[in-house]
């Protein structure tokens, strides 16, 4: 389009299997950053979405009495699960123009800066339409070795080289023009952000987010698995390749 298109929907999705323990600080924070929203661009409908994938303890319960809209599935897979959030949520919003719905994707074990969404937004009233934020591992949930692999490891401040589901931002029609999320068990948000970046979505960096540090997940790979990798043990003598 030839002109910068104003943003009037905003949808945060979040799925989450069995993040009881997690999830009311993540939608805490969530709220927080809408609240920052509302007031400075009031004329936005926000609607959040969790999706509570498999759940076998309260996720549900303490998302929806959190204030989100919950949305339960046996679908077992997070690229579904996402999937599903985004569906819901277009039901929720009044139906704004998909190039004027800005869509934020975390996820139920992280934390989002009180400024993420106004960043987002904002970023996207100047022409981005794909935003891209770290994931940044809890500290305290790290040994100190660990802690300084992970950040020699993330340093690079170009844009996409660390893609990561718990921090993502796009605009609604780019995100059906690349075919939505995949259904898949892990790797979702690259596959998608490959496919944005192909079409040549313009794109920025966003605000870091803090995830869980745990090096069990809920995937074989993903985030955890990546911190399992680089907290393994090496051998004496070998050097770190970070």
């Amino acid at each position: 389009m030839s002109t910068t298109p104003s943003v009037s929907g905003l949808l945060v999705v979040i799925p989450a299997r069995d993040e009881e323990a997690l999830i009311g600080e993540c939608l805490a924070a969530v709220h927080a950053a809408v609240d920052v929203v509302r007031v400075s661009r009031p004329d936005i409908a926000v609607a959040v979405v969790v999706v509570a994938d498999r759940c076998l303890d309260g996720t549900a319960e303490v998302a929806y009495a959190a204030g989100a809209h919950v949305v339960p599935t046996e679908a077992g897979c997070v690229g579904t699960a996402r999937r599903l959030g985004v569906d819901a949520g277009m039901a929720l919003l009044p139906a704004p123009p998909a190039h004027q719905t800005w869509i934020a994707s975390t996820d139920a074990d992280t934390r989002v800066p009180i400024g993420w969404l106004d960043q987002q937004v904002a970023l996207a009233t100047r022409g981005v339409r794909l935003v891209i934020g770290r994931a940044v591992p809890d500290r305290v949930d790290l040994d100190a070795t660990t802690w300084t692999r992970w950040r020699r490891r993330h340093t690079s401040k170009e844009v996409g080289a660390h893609v990561h589901g718990a921090n993502l931002g796009f605009r609604l029609d780019d995100y059906r023009a690349a075919g939505g999320w995949s259904r898949l068990h892990e790797h979702e948000d690259r596959h998608l952000v490959d496919s944005l970046l192909a079409a040549g979505v313009p794109a920025a960096a966003g605000l870091d987010v803090v995830t869980s540090g745990r090096l069990e997940g809920r995937v074989p790979g993903g985030f955890s698995g990546y911190l399992r990798t680089i907290a393994a043990r090496r051998p004496p003598g070998v050097l770190d390749a970070g």
